[in-house]
């Protein structure tokens, strides 16, 4: 197994497992999470939309990538860099590094707190951990914990820090950057906390088996025998599943957590090491380091429902939530004289479009009019207020437009000129363009029978 540093029996990655918030089901994806896979012999990460299954880029990084964790805004990965001796940051709107931080020699492993404000990276070598201060991207802190620590993650509340070492899991207080216990676990490797806080699953490599452990007591209160060489671990968003990769048995092994057994064994990729669940839950993503793919299981049946081809020896993995779809919505108000009737009136049109980047699913615009000026002749998802009209528009794909009608009989105008503003008042999704929320015209009247609109 190239992609892998071995001491003795014991097989060490940047797994990281990061708890997510609560979910009770596996909706439909309309736009999937982003997934950061760290390719440990290619030295990049590749970045996957989860909802096509595709790689959509490329981003180079240090010397054998091996951990990657994503900050609680989706804003920033941190990728370690077990060969340079540091972390790389890397901007998930540009999708390249913007900072490299030197830490300790070997780094691993590496989770974000739930406040995004630290970064928490084992140093394999060094027999520490570094705390990044992601607001400067500098180490702040620098923990001494138990030789060969590997694997990390955060306590949901921020109030523990879990590393997994040579024989224990060492427990750090954040807030004075001191260990404060250790808890035996034979060979540690991955390492789940649930949502709640209040249960730890650690895989032992050696064991064949996880430990789960009470993080109140700080007490080992059961083990469920695995996979042969189990390592990788992720806990489901609600709580009721733990995922552990089987490194010599090519699967995954799943976990009921109301009954500690393993309820499937799912076959994946070869060498599977790290693993991480969608922040929706309904899918697991698993890096198989000598396939150089990620095997996607499907939550609800435990299948594997693709196999990704990602960089040479794959070891970690990490999901961005998915990008909020917005929707830019363009106002344009026109206007035009119907004279030589009965009723002369103007004619005014509004007209939302939508600029992209996604469809507008609804809008609404209002038209100001004079003061005391009632509109007539309102098209249908119309209504006319003294001195108002508004509209409500539905669906509007990129490129398109649609428009609403009414008037304003010419009698009901005092003489000169006569504006009318058009303005979003509302619209989903978001519009995330507000330059083009609002427009006017402006028509000049000169008599009962007379009005030019420019």
């Amino acid at each position: 197994m190239t992609a892998l540093l071995a001491t003795g029996a014991l097989f060490c990655s940047g797994l990281v497992a990061v708890a997510v918030p609560a979910a009770t089901a596996a909706p439909a994806r309309a736009a999937g999470a982003v997934a950061y896979i760290a390719n440990s012999a290619s030295d990049n990460v590749s970045v996957v939309d989860t909802a096509t299954d595709t790689v959509t880029a490329t981003v180079p990084v240090g010397d054998g990538p091996s951990g990657v964790a994503v900050t609680p805004d989706g804003a920033r990965a941190y990728v370690t860099n077990r060969g340079s001796g540091s972390v790389s940051t890397i901007d998930t709107a540009t999708q390249a590094v913007t900072a490299t931080v030197p830490v300790g020699d070997g780094p691993f492993g590496v989770a974000v707190a739930p406040d995004g404000s630290r970064a928490y990276v084992t140093n394999f070598l060094s027999a520490s951990v570094s705390v990044i201060d992601t607001a400067t991207n500098a180490v702040a802190a620098t923990v001494p914990v138990g030789a060969a620590p590997n694997s990390v993650t955060v306590a949901p509340g921020g109030g523990s820090v879990y590393v997994s070492s040579a024989a224990a899991v060492a427990v750090i207080d954040p807030a004075t950057g001191t260990v404060t216990g250790t808890i035996p676990v034979a060979r540690p490797n991955g390492l789940a906390v649930t949502p709640d806080g209040t249960r730890l699953y650690v895989s032992s490599q050696q064991a064949g088996a996880v430990t789960v452990i009470d993080t109140a007591t700080r007490t080992v209160t059961g083990t469920v025998p695995v996979g042969n060489s189990p390592f990788g671990a992720a806990v489901s968003p609600d709580g009721s599943r733990v995922y552990v990769t089987n490194i010599g048995g090519n699967s995954t092994s799943v976990i009921d957590t109301a009954t500690g057994t393993v309820v499937a064994t799912v076959g994946v990729g070869s060498t599977p090491i790290g693993v991480a669940v969608t922040p929706d839950g309904g899918e697991v993503y698993v890096a198989d380091s000598n396939s150089g793919t990620a095997s996607v299981i499907d939550t609800a049946t435990n299948t594997v429902t693709a196999s990704v081809p990602v960089g040479s020896g794959p070891y970690a993995v990490a999901f961005a939530p998915a990008a909020a779809s917005t929707a830019d919505v363009d106002v344009d108000v026109s206007a035009r004289p119907s004279l030589g009737i009965l009723v002369p009136y103007l004619t005014y049109t509004l007209t939302a479009r939508g600029r992209g980047p996604n469809a507008v699913a609804s809008a609404t615009v209002t038209a100001t009019l004079p003061p005391g000026t009632t509109a007539t002749n309102v098209s249908p998802g119309c209504t006319a207020t003294s001195g108002t009209v508004t509209c409500t528009y539905g669906t509007i794909t990129n490129g398109t437009s649609a428009s609403k009608t009414f008037r304003v009989p010419l009698h009901l105008l005092s003489l000169g000129t006569v504006k009318v503003t058009g303005t979003r008042t509302a619209s989903a999704p978001t519009d995330p363009n507000p330059t083009n929320d609002s427009a006017a015209t402006t028509c000049t009247v000169l008599s009962i029978l007379l009005a030019t609109c420019g």
